[in-house]
Formats: structure tokens, C-alpha cells, sequence
């Protein structure tokens, strides 16, 4: 990058090399070290570039020798000549490694004073002191790095996005409160008495309209807010790819975006590897064979279902239960029979913490032999039929669970992660991506046990209107809905949406919700549907991850140049803050005490 030249510098502190011995030049950055070898004293000198060594020979002038006098992550500017470093003296390490500047001045632009975190240094500091001073954490390498990889994916998606004639297009961040599935970040408003904006979960409803004004193709960067529980992986701002395409089938949405992440991960997956085979598994599948609706497809574990097994067995903890409708479930560890009996328990100890009673297990012996509580009440034959369901080889483990359907195949899938991980199955400098199709589109609500979405409102049923009117079982009826894996993560996900206003007013009708409910609250979308709909579908890539992924991150606030903390709050500036009572008067907000 070419920087402007003027009083503070001729050149970064990265751009320097052996072509430029004998030039006068001007730098000006961070003192990121300094070292005093005996009037000798050694800075490295950093902006955000690089690192150029800079030598103040206190022989040559008192003042040269003041530089001492400053502290590391102090600013200045020095003028001085390049000069080639001696071959033993050259650092590989550093682009301007072959070179050093002798200093003939120096003036100090900004002192410093003691840090509350080391720039450089490997050492670790706790997440609120870094957080506190975020400012300087940027300052360190890893998190420059990071932050560096958001700026560049950014730019390579517009890139992309606009090669393939996408409009971008920016929607209202001040908007109104629509039922998303997460609460909604409210903002009062002072002209309109006792009434809200909100802060948008996301650009569904404009991006919809986008594509009924006729644009076709919209894709934008798009800010999004959620007052929900944080963790590891979710923010309450984060930022989407969000992407709608009118005249489009489902495979057209994928495959659109599939070639999207694809040329993103192979820019920036550094020594990686990319497995280029991305299988479409149904949300049956998925939560037959890896227990979760984001499999992480490196983990080589899979679950069986080996219900039939105890049916009528003398282990009659399992056989009860599966006479009951319940379901067994199985994993197999290869390799695993010489553990200890330590790790059996461990894992029982394990599954206890997690809600089961147990992990039940069967160790198959290399000499073809079996232990175990549940071996001893099975018979041959019946361990035999695990052998053949499972794959069993000599020298492996079974693990069973045993529970209804849906909490059985949830917990196998834990099993299954909690082995792979123990057991180092999981190769982690590979991406392993999926697409998982065909989810239910309606769900037993948790409490009622009735019928209820299980998807966003906006998802059309496969099938359309006919599947609505004659399905024998609403449960049976799939989604339009598809989201795309990496590694276990969701990183997005999307649908094609309602081709008519009647699916969407009946989808509601057969939730408990009439058509005046559809006039509340998507009245935008309900109006629109009057006036000519193109058949549309989009998707929505969660950026914070995809991220988090690329620079091998457990967490999302290392990818984001300024996060709020664990608790949502912002320590640097103080937010979420008190408000003066003159500022609560103009939004017509009296704040009530809390309740206890």
C-alpha cells in the first residue's frame, strides 16, 4: 500500500529494504521494543505495516541517547539513514529484516505511560482487562491479524457479490419490532409518544420487498441485533451476508452460495484443507447418524439405532423401556477395549453430569471375547446383531443411551462429540462442509404439545398449499429450509419463501394464529402480496463465524474489533450506561425499580 508521504514519514515501517542503504528517510510509529546495548540502543519501531529496527547511537549526540527516557508504546518520528545490517545481524523474521535505520533524529509525538496490557508479548491477560483496553489489545500481532482477516473477507464477499450482479443494497436499521424468535432491541421514540422502534434481527422483511420492487438480486453486509443469552459463539450485534434471488429454486439459492464460501475459504484457509465433497443430508438423517441438526462431518463417529436388539432382552433396564416406544442408540469407538476401567467410569461420571443415568457400554475384546454389565445379560446372538449394525470390530467399544426418539438421538449426539473429542478422532486443520435439507416444518410446542413453526414464519412447506390441505400428518410436512455447515457451526442458513399470500395466512391458520394476526404483524409483507410476488429465496451467512473459523478462534469476540463482554456490557465505553433524567422525559420512559 502506498502511504502518504509528507513530515511524519517517507516510508512504513514495513516497506524498507536493501535497495534503499544509503537513502535518508522518515519514520514515525510505536516503540514496540527497545534494547540498551552500551550507547548502542535498539528500537523497533512500529506502525501498522510492520517493524523497522532503528539504532540511536548515543555517541553521535546527546540527544539521540534521550530515547531511553521513553517507554515502550510511546510515539515518535525519526529521520535517519538505512543502512545494511551485517549478515549475522539479519532478521528473517521481519520484511525489513536486511536493514536497520541509523537515527540522526528523533521527536517524540505521544508518551505513553505504563501499560495495563504488554503489546509485545505472548503472555495472556484475562478478557475484561483486554476488553477495558481494547485499543491497545488491537495493537497486539494475533489480534491485528483477526482483525485484519474480518477487513479482507468483507472486501472479497463484495467482490464476489458484485461480479455476479448482485445489487447491494442498505435497509433501515431503525425499524419496527416483528416476531423473529429472539427479543427484540428496543429504541423509544421522542416524537411519537409511548411508541418503539427496533433494531432489525435481521433484513428479512426488506429483502423480501427488494426482490417484490423487482431488484432481482440484493446481497448486503447487513448489521444485525438480538437481545438474547450470550455464549462463545453468539453476539448481540453481529453482521450477515444476507443474499435474496427472485425466480429461483433451492438448489439455485445453495449452489449460489456454496460457490461463495468455497472461493472465500480457499482465499483465506491459509494451510488447511478443504474437503471440496459437500453432501446434502436430511435434518432425518442428521439426527439419525450424528444426534444434531450441524454435524461436524470430521468426527468419523456415527450413532445406530439397535432398539431391536433389546427388545424382550434379559437386560431389562433397555428392555422395558423399548417395549415402552423408547429408542437405543449406539456408538462405536474403534480401538478403544484396552482403556482402563477409569475411563469407562469417567465417562459415566460424564454422562450423569449431562442429565442421563448413565453410559451404558460394551467392551469387545481382541481375542473376540466381550465385558461389561450389558454384555453379561445379552446373548450371543444379540451381540452378534450389535457386531454386524455397528460395523464392531476386535478391540472396539459400544456406547448406548436409551430415552424417547428425540432425546436419545440429542444425547447420542453428545456421546458421539464428547468421544471424538477425547479420543483426537477430529482433524482439526481440515473443513469439512454439509448442507442440511428437508427440516420439519412444523414442531410439538414444548409446552402445549400442539402444533407449532418450527422455523421462521417466512420458510415456505415443500409442497406448497397442497401439502398444507392434505398431508395426513402436518408433522410429516418439510421445509424449504436449508442451512450450511462448517465444522460443526452453523454458519447459515435459508429458504425459499411463500410463492402466495395463502400459504403463508394458512401456515398460521393451522398454528392457532387467523389472517388478522398476519395483518399485525407482517403487514408490509401482507399488502405486498397483493401486488404481484416473484417466486424468491435467500440465505443468511452468519460473518462473526465464518471468521472465527479462518483464524481458528474459539470465540467470536477475537474476530471483532470491538466487542461487548461475556455479559453484553462494554467496559470500555461504559455501555450499557445510565441515562440523565432529562434524556428519559424526552422518550417518555419512567425506568421502574427491579422487582425481586
Amino acid at each position: 500500500m502506498t502511504i502518504i508521504k509528507n513530515k511524519y514519514r517517507t516510508h512504513s515501517c514495513a516497506e524498507l529494504n536493501e535497495q534503499a542503504v544509503g537513502e535518508t528517510v522518515t519514520l514515525s510509529g510505536w516503540i514496540h521494543k527497545m534494547r540498551d546495548h552500551g550507547g548502542l540502543i535498539f528500537v523497533d519501531l512500529r506502525d501498522y505495516y510492520g517493524i523497522t529496527q532503528v539504532v540511536f547511537d548515543a555517541s553521535v549526540s546527546d540527544d539521540l541517547k534521550k530515547i531511553e527516557e521513553n517507554r515502550v508504546e510511546s510515539v515518535i518520528t525519526i529521520e535517519g539513514e538505512v543502512v545494511a545490517r551485517t549478515e549475522e545481524t539479519i532478521n528473517p523474521d521481519l520484511s525489513t529484516g536486511k536493514i536497520e535505520v541509523a537515527a540522526k533524529s528523533f521527536k517524540v509525538l505521544s508518551n505513553a505511560d505504563v501499560l495495563p496490557i504488554l503489546v509485545a508479548s505472548d503472555e495472556k491477560f484475562g478478557e475484561d482487562l483486554r476488553l477495558k483496553y481494547r485499543y491497545i489489545d488491537l495493537r497486539r500481532e494475533k489480534l491485528k491479524k483477526n482483525i485484519q482477516m474480518r477487513m479482507d473477507v468483507f472486501k472479497e464477499i463484495r467482490s464476489i457479490m458484485n461480479g455476479k450482479g448482485f445489487n447491494e443494497i442498505q435497509t433501515p436499521v431503525l425499524t419496527a419490532s416483528s416476531p423473529e424468535g429472539a427479543r427484540d432491541f428496543l429504541v423509544p421514540s421522542r416524537v411519537h409518544h409511548g411508541k418503539f422502534y427496533a433494531l432489525p434481527q435481521s433484513p428479512q422483511i426488506f429483502k423480501e420487498l427488494s426482490m417484490v420492487a423487482g431488484f432481482d438480486r440484493y446481497f448486503q453486509l447487513a448489521p444485525c441485533f438480538r437481545d438474547e443469552d450470550l455464549r462463545s459463539d453468539r453476539l448481540l450485534e453481529f453482521y450477515q451476508l444476507d443474499m435474496e434471488m427472485s425466480f429461483v429454486e433451492r438448489e439455485d439459492v445453495m449452489e449460489t452460495m456454496q460457490d461463495n464460501m468455497m472461493k472465500v475459504f480457499n482465499k483465506f484457509k491459509g494451510d488447511k484443507i478443504i474437503d471440496e465433497n459437500i453432501p446434502h443430508i436430511t435434518y432425518q438423517e442428521a439426527m439419525e447418524t450424528y444426534g444434531i441438526d450441524r454435524p461436524d462431518l470430521r468426527n468419523p463417529l456415527v450413532i445406530k439405532e439397535v432398539g431391536e436388539v433389546f427388545a424382550g432382552s434379559d437386560f431389562g433396564l433397555f428392555a422395558s423401556l423399548v417395549a415402552k416406544g423408547n429408542s437405543v442408540k449406539a456408538v462405536r469407538t474403534p480401538g478403544t477395549a484396552g482403556q482402563p476401567r477409569s475411563w469407562y467410569d469417567k465417562l459415566n461420571d460424564w454422562a450423569r453430569s449431562e442429565g442421563a443415568g448413565g453410559l451404558g457400554y460394551i467392551v469387545f475384546n481382541e481375542d473376540g471375547t466381550t465385558k461389561g454389565p450389558i454384555a453379561k445379560n445379552l446373548d450371543e446372538a444379540r451381540i452378534n446383531q450389535i457386531r454386524e449394525i455397528c460395523g464392531v470390530e476386535n478391540g472396539d467399544s459400544v456406547f448406548f443411551c436409551c430415552d424417547k426418539l428425540e432425546e436419545a438421538q440429542k444425547f447420542a449426539g453428545k456421546v458421539r462429540t464428547k468421544l471424538g473429542t477425547d479420543l483426537e478422532l477430529i482433524n482439526k486443520n481440515e473443513f469439512k462442509f454439509c448442507w442440511v435439507i428437508d427440516f420439519p416444518f412444523f414442531e410439538k410446542h414444548e409446552e402445549t404439545g400442539e402444533l407449532a413453526m418450527g422455523h421462521n414464519p417466512f420458510s415456505q412447506p415443500r409442497g406448497g398449499m397442497e401439502a398444507l390441505n392434505n398431508a395426513e400428518n402436518p408433522f410429516d410436512i418439510l421445509s424449504e429450509q436449508y442451512d450450511f455447515i462448517c465444522n460443526g457451526y452453523e454458519l447459515g442458513g435459508g429458504s425459499i419463501r411463500h410463492e402466495t399470500l395463502d400459504t403463508l395466512v394458512k401456515c398460521f391458520d393451522m398454528v392457532g394464529y387467523g389472517e388478522e394476526v398476519v395483518k399485525e404483524k407482517f403487514g408490509s409483507m401482507y399488502d405486498a402480496y397483493h401486488y404481484g410476488v416473484p417466486p424468491h429465496g435467500g440465505i443468511a451467512m452468519g460473518m462473526e463465524r465464518i471468521i472465527m473459523l479462518l483464524c481458528d478462534e474459539p470465540n467470536l469476540r477475537e474476530v471483532v474489533p470491538f466487542p461487548a463482554n461475556g455479559k453484553g456490557q462494554d467496559t470500555m465505553m461504559g455501555s450499557p450506561s445510565e441515562v440523565s433524567e432529562q434524556q428519559l422525559r424526552e422518550a417518555h420512559i419512567k425506568v421502574r425499580p427491579t422487582i425481586k
